[in-house]
């Protein structure tokens, strides 16, 4: 009994997903009017997804130029300095240590200053310290990694821009929200739409679930073949909308390597993230889909039950 059971339960479904794909088929303009809504706000939600990506990946690489300095005290040894080296590096946040020697910096800063340079000319001793150049790998640990460099011993001063990383944290911290915020909205909208396309496309088809209604069909046999159809042009518009996204982003890639290189940045290879904006819009589009048809299917359902009921009670 349970096998035939199984074997019933199977075809069922088999026969309600066949269905779903039949109301695609014999439903073309609302179908294309969905996929068309929903691409539409899946292409606006993988633009506002690379902008952010592209914004990170720039704010990475200026923070990277926000170096910190640390100059070694003059009564240190060679070991001493080494051993600060090491401790440095050893530091979490740290993803770069470079000794930079006083005899290396002060070409530099003779060529940073300038005519100015004139007035250390003939000057025998070399005034700057050695140094370790420090970069960080998260900007929002600015202070507490500060705070470890001072901790260490034959540390003479250490040279930081703290004003720097504050506003550069503040501004990662609002494009990420911002972001979000857009993405949520977006998809928000998007279920909104959908919900509303699918409500229109049952009212179109009101006499067909009437008619399941009057032979005694389950509330989830009538659902189904709606939920199919809203997954299945869930997955056609993500993958439509991973195409024009991806095709507008390397269309705009000549402009932006143009307009980021003036800030030692380059546009993020769109391959990159290519599988994780498949699996995004897809699921996207399945979730979408089949959730806003059944929000919509079940609306619709209680208000049948309601109008029936009524109906009922007029007639007695």
């Amino acid at each position: 009994m349970r096998n035939k059971a199984d074997r019933v339960g199977r075809a069922s479904m088999s026969y309600l997903t066949k269905e779903g794909f039949r109301s695609i088929r014999s439903n073309k303009l609302m179908s294309l009017a969905s996929v068309a809504v929903l691409m539409s706000c899946l292409v606006l939600i993988g633009a506002a997804y690379m902008l952010f990506v592209n914004i990170n990946s720039l704010l990475g690489a200026v923070s990277e130029q926000n170096v910190i300095m640390v100059y070694i005290a003059d009564e240190a040894t060679d070991e001493q300095a080494e051993v600060m080296g090491r401790q440095i590096k050893s530091i979490s946040n740290v993803s770069e240590c470079e000794f930079v020697s006083k005899e290396e910096a002060f070409p530099e800063i003779l060529e940073s200053i300038g005519d100015a340079a004139v007035l250390f000319e003939g000057m025998e001793d070399n005034p700057l310290p050695d140094a370790y150049e420090v970069t960080l790998d998260d900007m929002e640990q600015y202070d507490q990694t500060v705070a470890k460099l001072q901790k260490l011993d034959n540390v003479l001063n250490i040279r930081q821009n703290r004003e720097f990383a504050q506003k550069l944290t503040a501004v990662k911290r609002t494009v990420g929200s911002v972001s979000v915020a857009v993405i949520i909205m977006l998809l928000v909208v998007s279920l909104f739409i959908i919900s509303n396309t699918v409500r229109v496309t049952m009212f179109n088809r009101r006499l067909e679930i009437m008619i399941m209604k009057s032979v005694g069909a389950t509330k989830w046999f009538i659902r189904w073949p709606f939920m199919v159809e809203g997954m299945v042009l869930g997955v056609i518009a993500g993958l439509v909308s991973l195409g024009i996204v991806w095709g507008l982003y390397e269309a705009l890639s000549d402009a932006m390597m143009s307009i980021l290189s003036v800030l030692s940045s380059k546009p993020v290879p769109f391959v990159d993230y290519v599988w994780v904006m498949l699996g995004a819009f897809t699921l996207t589009g399945i979730l979408t889909g089949a959730f806003g048809s059944y929000m919509s299917m079940n609306k619709y359902l209680k208000e049948q039950d309601y109008d029936s009921e009524n109906v009922s009670v007029d007639n007695a």
